[in-house]
C-alpha cells in the first residue's frame, strides 16, 4: 500500500461558510488486492469537512496523521468492495476514529474521517474492477457482489436488487457542469482591481460562463447575512438571465438555523426577481450538518424547492432521518466513500428522493470516479466540477489523457475517453 500526500496552490481563494482556504493536500492512496493495483485520491477539504475555532494548519495535519493510521489499519480481506467497504465503514472505521481521538486528544468529525477514509475506498473500488477486467461500474449486480441491497439496508423490501437496478438504463458522454460562484468571487470584469492573477485563466463570473459556455451556477450564501445573500442571489441571477444560465443554486453551507431564513430570502427572491427564482433548481444544505443534533422540520423550504442535503447525508441511515424532517434530495460526494454514495444513491431512489452530485474541488483523479458516479446514478441535472476554477495547473497532466473532463466547454464534461477498467484512469 502507499499513500502519500500531493499539495495544491489555489489561483484563487475559496470560501467555505466563514473560512476562506488557498491551498489544499490531496491524499493519494495506491492498494494491492483482488491481484491487481487499484488508486484512489481525494482532496483532504478540511473547511468544508471540519468547521472549527482550531487552527487551519492543526486540523489538516490532523486528516493527513488520520490518514496514516489508515495506511496502518486498512487491510482488505477480500470480499467484494460494497461487502468490504460497508464492513469498514460499520465495524472498523468507528474504532479507528475513537482510537485516534484518544490518542491525539483532538475532535474530529465523522465527516473529516470520511473523506480519508474515502481514498482507501475508491482505491478498493478501482482495483476489483481491474481484476474483473469490467469498469467498476459494471460490477454492482448480483455476478460479483455477495450480498443484496436488503443484507445492507436490513430491509426486506430490497431483496434481491443491487445498485445496477438503480443506475441509468443509457449512460451519458456528456453531462452540463455546475460552476461555483464563491462568496468571495468577482461577478463582472468591472470589479477587478489589478491583484488577481495572470495566468490565461477567467477570474470574473462573466468571462467563466463566455469562456465555457456555462448553463448552471451553484452560489455559495453566507446563512447569516438575509440582505446579502438576497443581494448575492440577485446579481448572480441578472448575469445568468443575461448570458441565458438556466440552473442556479443558492448554497448556504450549513450557517442557517431557522427555516424562516431560507424562506425569506426565497420569498423576496420570487417576489422581486421572479425570473431568477423560476430558475433556482434547488436549494442546498442551509441547516447544520449534524442531523441528529438538529432535527429542524424543513418541510416548508422543501415545498418552495427542492432541499437538497450535502454534509448531512454521510450515509444512506442519515439520508432516511434527512427525508423524514422533510428533506427531499440528496448531493451525494464520493469523498464520503464510494460504497456509502452509492448506498445512498440507491436507498433515496427508491424512495422518490431527487439525486445530485456535488464536487469537493476534486482535481487530478480524484475528479474520475465523482464524474462517473453522476453519470450512472442520474441527477437532477448534470455535476459539479469547480477544480478547474481553483486550480486548473493540477490536472494538466490528467488532461492530456481526458481533455474533455479537465477543460469545460459549452456548458458540459465530456466523459467518453473514460473507458478503461476499474475507474478508467
Amino acid at each position: 500500500m502507499l499513500l502519500k500526500f500531493l499539495p495544491v496552490k489555489m489561483r484563487l481563494p475559496l470560501k467555505f461558510g466563514a473560512e476562506t482556504v488557498d491551498s489544499i493536500q490531496i491524499a493519494h492512496v495506491e492498494i494491492d488486492a483482488y491481484g491487481t493495483a487499484g488508486t484512489g485520491e481525494t482532496p483532504l477539504s478540511v473547511a468544508w469537512a471540519w468547521p472549527s475555532d482550531l487552527s487551519f494548519a492543526v486540523r489538516e495535519r490532523a486528516m493527513m496523521d488520520f490518514c496514516r493510521m489508515l495506511e496502518r489499519e486498512y487491510r482488505p480481506s477480500g470480499h467484494d468492495p460494497m461487502t468490504e467497504g460497508y464492513a469498514f465503514l460499520m465495524e472498523k472505521l468507528p474504532e479507528i476514529h475513537a482510537r485516534f481521538s484518544r490518542e491525539y486528544a483532538v475532535d474530529m468529525p465523522h465527516l473529516a474521517a470520511l473523506i480519508c477514509t474515502s481514498a482507501f475506498d475508491i482505491a478498493l473500488h478501482d482495483a476489483f474492477g481491474k481484476s474483473r477486467h469490467l469498469p467498476a461500474f459494471r460490477t454492482y449486480h448480483a455476478g460479483f457482489m455477495e450480498h443484496d441491497l436488503a443484507w445492507f439496508y436490513d430491509d426486506p423490501a430490497f431483496r434481491g436488487k443491487y445498485p445496477q437496478d438503480y443506475f441509468v438504463r443509457d449512460v451519458p458522454e456528456h453531462l452540463p457542469v455546475w460552476h461555483l460562484v464563491g462568496g468571495r468571487d468577482l461577478l463582472l470584469e468591472s470589479e477587478r482591481t489589478g491583484d488577481e492573477p495572470d495566468d490565461g485563466y477567467p477570474v470574473s463570473l462573466e468571462k467563466w460562463i463566455e469562456r465555457d459556455g456555462l448553463k448552471c451556477l451553484k452560489i455559495k450564501l453566507t446563512g447569516r447575512d438575509a440582505q446579502w445573500d438576497y443581494r448575492r442571489m440577485a446579481d448572480v441571477g441578472r448575469i445568468a438571465l443575461r448570458y441565458g444560465c438556466d440552473a442556479l443554486s443558492p448554497d448556504f453551507n450549513c450557517q442557517v438555523h431557522d427555516p424562516a431564513y431560507v424562506n425569506a430570502v426565497m420569498d423576496r427572491l420570487k417576489e422581486c426577481e421572479e425570473e431568477i427564482f423560476r430558475r433556482v433548481l434547488y436549494v442546498e444544505q442551509p441547516f447544520p450538518y449534524d442531523l441528529e443534533s438538529n432535527r429542524i422540520d424543513v418541510h416548508a423550504c422543501a415545498a418552495c424547492k427542492a432541499l437538497f442535503m450535502d454534509e448531512s447525508a454521510h450515509d444512506w441511515r442519515m439520508v432516511r432521518l434527512g427525508r423524514e424532517l422533510g428533506w427531499n434530495g440528496v448531493a451525494l460526494k464520493v469523498c464520503k466513500t464510494m460504497t456509502g454514495a452509492i448506498l445512498s444513491a440507491c436507498w433515496a431512489k427508491e424512495h422518490g428522493m431527487l439525486l445530485m452530485v456535488q464536487d469537493l474541488t476534486n482535481p487530478m483523479l480524484a475528479a474520475i470516479p465523482h464524474v462517473l458516479l453522476a453519470a450512472h446514478v442520474g441527477t437532477i441535472r448534470g455535476v459539479e466540477c469547480n477544480a478547474p476554477q481553483f486550480y486548473p495547473a493540477a490536472s494538466l497532466e490528467n488532461e492530456k489523457r481526458h481533455p474533455g473532463l479537465y477543460e469545460r466547454r459549452n456548458g458540459i464534461v465530456d466523459l467518453s475517453t473514460l473507458s478503461g477498467n476499474g475507474f478508467g484512469y
